[in-house]
């Protein structure tokens, strides 16, 4: 067992180093393109109506026009990561974001609802591929504070991206007026696409193959079948697929204890799996960081939609107006990530806890102040909340990011990459199924819009505290481990990838 764990935590040696030239500039490449990835996971939200109607679709046709983008972009992140360690991450990446370009034109152009959803089924794979390169990328470009600032970057990519999806869409649909103005959502990837791979194919640095090229395609089998089985039900909950198949739920469990299984006995016999279990067990921070993050997500991403039903149909406000009600959490978002990234080295967890604890006090008191506030003008005096809380998840969602990527040995950046990304995608489909649909329940029974957004509020709260439960837990086994006295858990004071950290 020490030889495996000295194998997976032996980092990539920095002695040969050269910082890459172009690595920057790279790197705002990388940054453009994860962000229209992230970006259509929201934006086409507030289109959806303009599409049901301009496309005579029914509502579970529509539906899968947001849901189908996020059910394939899942399947492909880890499978990706790995491939990219494999193979070539410059070559993965600029596949996917040509294929990506392509989609989104054929997205734009589609003359009915069904080629419009295969089309974004393909997109959203294309997505899923593009995704793990980034935080690879980033790992194999940069190191130390280096490393630490452009995930800041990534992590404000990350974070502002869903904020700014009913932003964008709403002002995409107040500029290009008329029945067909939805296309423009769709339309607008293709000029930045195009340049984004043009100077990707100049300034992205090629990958040394350092998996010999194996793939474990049973690994692939189980894994996607997997998270397809958890992810069906969530993003069919419109349409009452939580309770049509809620059998998915045991199954996919199942299904994803065979792929555990399997991946340890490929470890065992010294083969390469698709997800190496070592991350979880012996990489310093990873395991702690990826449920950080789900359970982070859980909350986060269904915020965003709650917000929409009840200013657009609570309140009547138009997609763009909408938009601008929430521009304060997209504001601060940005701003706190960016310079999060030059204070992770030295709060460490701390921060994210921080962070936390900022989006629960701004959430929480933006959901009183919409219980008990006359609604006129609730929206604009919660401003400054929504924006303590959107400085606090620019607190969260970067440095999570990085403290759960930088032990991770760059051979296997993509993967891990994949997996935090696939957390992070499970988390948010079931916060953008659970809270809408609570917001309808409550509606539904009390016809008082103002009771249901709270009530969605609070539920997001719930996956907000669970998450700063379990920060909490980390940043204090850290600081115990580090500062070597107190009382330690036998499993840190024994880890010996923690022991390599004084």
């Amino acid at each position: 067992m020490t030889a495996q764990v000295s194998a997976v935590n032996d980092r990539d040696p920095d002695a040969g180093y050269r910082p890459d030239p172009h690595r920057w500039r790279a790197l705002w490449v990388t940054l453009v393109a994860g962000f229209m990835s992230l970006l259509d996971v929201t934006i086409v939200a507030v289109a959806l109506p303009t599409i049901q109607h301009d496309l005579r679709a029914s509502p579970a046709q529509v539906q899968w026009v947001v849901s189908g983008y996020a059910l394939t972009f899942a399947l492909a992140l880890v499978t990706a990561g790995r491939l990219g360690d494999a193979l070539d991450r410059r070559r993965i990446f600029l596949l996917a974001l040509t294929g990506f370009v392509v989609f989104s034109a054929a997205c734009g152009a589609a003359p009915d609802i069904t080629l419009l959803v295969v089309a974004r089924l393909a997109q959203g794979l294309a997505a899923g591929f593009m995704a793990p390169q980034n935080s690879a990328l980033i790992q194999q470009m940069f190191r130390g504070a280096e490393r630490g600032r452009a995930f800041g970057f990534f992590g404000a990519t990350v974070g502002v991206s869903a904020a700014a999806g009913p932003i964008t869409g709403g002002a995409i649909l107040a500029l290009a007026s008329g029945a067909q103005g939805w296309r423009w959502i769709f339309y607008v990837n293709v000029p930045i696409g195009i340049l984004a791979v043009l100077l990707g194919r100049r300034l992205l640095p090629r990958t040394r193959r350092t998996g010999r090229g194996q793939v474990d395609w049973p690994g692939v089998a189980l894994l996607g079948l997997g998270v397809l089985a958890l992810m069906y039900p969530l993003v069919q909950a419109d349409s009452g697929g939580i309770g049509r198949v809620w059998w998915l739920f045991p199954a996919g469990a199942a299904v994803l204890a065979a792929f555990t299984w399997w991946q340890h006995r490929l470890v065992a016999r010294g083969a390469q799996p698709l997800l190496d279990p070592r991350l979880f067990t012996t990489v310093r921070g990873y395991a702690a960081g990826a449920a950080v993050g789900t359970l982070y997500f859980v909350g986060f991403s269904g915020v965003f939609l709650v917000f929409a039903l009840f200013y657009q149909h609570g309140l009547g406000f138009s997609p763009l107006h909408s938009g601008l009600a929430v521009t304060p959490f997209a504001f601060g978002s940005a701003c706190a990530a960016v310079g999060s990234g030059r204070l992770v080295d030295r709060f460490g967890r701390l921060l994210t806890v921080c962070g936390l604890a900022g989006v629960v006090v701004g959430l929480g008191g933006t959901a009183l102040l919409l219980l008990l506030a006359p609604l006129d003008v609730a929206p604009w005096i919660a401003a400054p909340l929504l924006l303590v809380g959107g400085v606090g998840s620019g607190l969260v969602v970067s440095p999570n990011i990085t403290l759960t990527l930088r032990d991770v040995p760059v051979r296997m950046a993509g993967a891990a990459g994949g997996a935090l990304q696939t957390g992070q995608r499970l988390g948010a489909a079931v916060g953008t199924a659970a809270l809408p649909g609570l917001f309808y329940l409550v509606l539904g029974r009390s016809d008082d819009y103002r009771r249901a957004v709270v009530t969605a509020l609070a539920a997001a709260l719930v996956g907000m505290l669970a998450s700063l439960a379990l920060a909490t837990f980390d940043w204090r086994r850290d600081r115990c481990t580090r500062g070597g006295h107190g009382k330690c858990p036998d499993e840190v004071a024994h880890d010996p990838v923690h022991a390599r950290h004084p």
